[in-house]
């Protein structure tokens, strides 16, 4: 069961201490009884001089009265000071069972941990004994000193752990959070490449990427993949092997010379972890950032929130070890208030920036469908557009849904996991639940791939009502049936898609999609090869490296057929149990093409474009290429060397053993050994200014035929 609450829209935090209750202290003074002497009056000597006697001791009666009432105006002033210095001073410091311990910890550190034992945090300290482990103390504040600060509500941890009690409840009654809201499906575009609809969307969308910022969401290792690094230094394929980040990279590079301004380059954001910041610093710094200046990239760190033990909200300490602080990302949803609290969004806008892009760390394909994106943004006045995918009913994939609360008529349109949106059909608007549409096959619902755009100009604006904060989620694994007993720490999530959630006025009712076949704008890398296996058995894509590379091959080859090439389909080849497509293999440098519609000017006469199945197709360099008419059986690569080179291929016929996948050896680099296979380069052809060189037969009687 899911539970998500809306987050507190307040500015980051401030320290302050806990307003503690006033004592009044009051005091009474009794006044003190007076009795006069007798007074006798007789005319005898005697009695003269007992009257003098009388009156003498009646003055002293007088005289101690006064100082008596003196004494008393005194007690009492004493008493009303005492009383107003107690209400103008706070109560004495209560005594916690760790103040022996404050000396030894930063005021900071100190302040925390009370308001955290007041916060029914005390386990946290049971472990503590006066004169021992003060290095381990300081070493566990420091821990949640830094978890307190880094969480973006105000309070810190106690806002947290606050979060996490009512989530938690909600979990635990099986609240349904999306009781009371009516499902339908919202605006937006289905695209087929290749079609009129498709290249007006495009056309509108390519002076948009000039204004155009990229957030690259990488906060992972690649270890669930069998891989040590992290993912974005992965390779997209295997032909030319450049990685993920270098291949964003030069792409934005290549947008920025095609299509953007001198005087404003183009910028990007990268969230990175502590898992993942030193690594992505050591990739950037060693590749001289791929050709980007470094003064328009920004590097984001997320920081981790504290693990939740209980129902009632106890932080969890990591097994075996009580000084440690168990922690776990919070989810990509604080990509949103990095990007407010580091200034990115602001500078941006002030630059001048119309969008922004946020993308996912091993989906080579984000980018082929970005104009046509943005050309839907514009045409739809569109606050936020989802790049969405057609999916199956039931198919394993969120759903993109419009909701209308029932009794509010607030709108929001938002990500529905699957599991949740059969069930909010059958009790809303459909009995049948999630179904395919008759006419398409689909559902009528697209399914999100966590590509989103965001119109600057609002986004902005409401980062600085919210700081960023998204709505948090709690998905806790219970071992009881009673649900009190966790299998595991749970944590608070968060999702960028959510953003939405957050959206007031007619700016909720501005968000749609764009929705455009999977093999052209998502091929993610993010299984083991083994789970990669089991899903494609039971129909669903493996997202595996083998599955990424082959699919960025097959994309390129796509709309190279959508403009008139030639191109036979390869053969399908199994490697650790993934069967995909092994060719043709093209990759085509995006300084020569990075939007569908620059292939057009690639290959001016397509209809003499051939290519075999088994053939690999390389474009590379900065320079302009002309590919007038080409037979490839075999390997070429075609190079420029400089960006204003001009390359004209006419009449080029190659045919060449080429290269082939041979199954890896055990000894074989991490990257390879995921997916199987390693490329034996035979014969290559290579085509340069200088003309053609290396392995390649022209087969005269056919050049004969052309030239006539």
């Amino acid at each position: 069961c899911t539970s998500s609450i809306m987050g507190k829209n307040k500015n980051r935090k401030k320290s302050k201490s806990n307003a503690s209750n006033k004592s009044r202290a009051s005091s009474s003074a009794a006044k003190p009884a007076t009795t006069a002497a007798p007074v006798s009056v007789n005319p005898s000597t005697d009695a003269v001089e007992d009257a003098k006697a009388a009156g003498a001791a009646i003055a002293a009666k007088a005289k101690e009265a006064t100082a008596a009432k003196e004494s008393t105006a005194a007690k009492e002033t004493t008493a009303a000071e005492e009383a107003t210095a107690a209400e103008s001073s706070p109560p004495p410091t209560p005594s916690y069972p760790f103040s022996h311990s404050e000396s030894v910890l930063s005021p900071a550190a100190y302040s925390l941990a009370c308001k955290l034992y007041d916060n029914s945090q005390g386990h946290l300290f049971s472990h503590w004994i006066s004169g021992e482990d003060d290095d381990k103390k300081k070493s566990m504040m420091e821990q949640l000193l830094k978890l307190h600060e880094s969480y973006p509500l105000e309070n810190g941890l106690l806002s947290y752990t606050e979060n996490a009690r009512r989530l938690l409840a909600i979990s635990k009654e099986g609240k349904n959070p999306l009781e009371g809201w009516v499902p339908s499906v919202p605006q937006g575009e289905v695209l087929e490449i290749g079609t009129p609809a498709y290249d007006k969307m495009e056309s509108e969308g390519i002076p948009l990427l000039s204004s155009t910022g990229f957030v690259l969401v990488a906060g992972g290792l690649g270890e669930r993949l069998g891989y040590g690094g992290i993912k974005v230094e992965l390779p997209t394929e295997s032909c030319t092997e450049t990685c993920y980040l270098q291949y964003y990279i030069e792409t934005i590079l290549a947008i920025q010379a095609k299509y953007g301004k001198k005087e404003r380059p183009l910028e990007l954001a990268i969230m990175v972890s502590d898992d993942t910041h030193d690594k992505t610093v050591a990739l950037l710094e060693a590749n001289k950032h791929f050709g980007m200046d470094p003064s328009n990239l920004t590097l984001m760190k997320q920081e981790k929130v504290a693990a939740i033990a209980s129902n009632e909200g106890a932080i969890a300490q990591v097994s075996g070890d009580p000084w440690a602080i168990e922690s776990k990302p919070h989810g990509h949803g604080d990509v949103h208030s990095l990007m407010h609290s580091k200034g990115v969004a602001q500078k941006w806008a002030d630059k001048g920036f119309t969008h922004i892009v946020f993308f996912q760390d091993t989906n080579g394909l984000g980018f082929h469908t970005l104009a046509a994106s943005l050309g839907v943004s514009k045409n739809l006045g569109l606050v936020m557009n989802s790049l969405a995918i057609p999916r199956k009913a039931k198919q394993a994939v969120g759903a993109v849904c419009k909701l209308e609360n029932k009794d509010t008529k607030e709108v929001r349109t938002i990500n529905v996991e699957y599991n949740q949106l059969d069930p909010l059909l059958r009790d809303t608007i459909s009995k049948d639940g999630d179904v395919n549409d008759e006419k398409t096959g689909f559902s009528p619902f697209p399914g999100n791939i966590n590509q989103l755009i965001f119109s600057l100009k609002e986004y902005n604006e409401n980062l600085k009502l919210t700081s960023g904060v998204m709505a948090e989620f709690v998905n806790p694994k219970y071992a009881d049936a009673e649900k009190t007993i966790f299998k595991k720490p749970t944590r608070l999530e968060c999702m960028m898609q959510d953003y939405p959630m957050v959206l007031k006025g007619d700016d909720s009712k501005k968000v749609g999609f764009t929705s455009v076949d999977a093999d052209m704008c998502f091929s993610p890398v993010k299984n083991a090869t083994s789970d990669g296996v089991s899903k494609q058995k039971s129909g669903t894509h493996p997202a595996v490296a083998f599955s990424g590379e082959s699919d960025q091959y097959n994309a390129v080859a796509k709309v190279m057929r959508g403009v008139g090439c030639k191109l036979d389909e390869g053969e399908v080849k199994e490697f650790l149990g993934i069967k995909m497509p092994a060719g043709p293999k093209i990759v085509v440098s995006p300084f020569v093409c990075c939007q569908p519609a620059d292939y057009k000017a690639l290959f001016p006469n397509p209809s003499d474009v051939t290519i075999t199945g088994k053939s690999v197709l390389i474009i590379k360099g900065k320079g302009s290429v002309v590919i007038k008419s080409l037979k490839l059986d075999g390997t070429l690569i075609i190079e420029t060397n400089e960006a204003k080179d001009e390359l004209v291929v006419d009449g080029l016929e190659v045919t060449n053993e080429g290269w082939i996948e041979k199954e890896s050896t055990g000894d074989a680099p991490e990257w390879i050994k995921m997916r199987g296979y390693t490329m034996e380069k035979s014969e290559t052809c290579t085509y340069d200014q200088g003309g053609p060189k290396g392995d390649f037969m022209k087969v005269e009687e056919e050049v004969a035929k052309t030239e006539e």
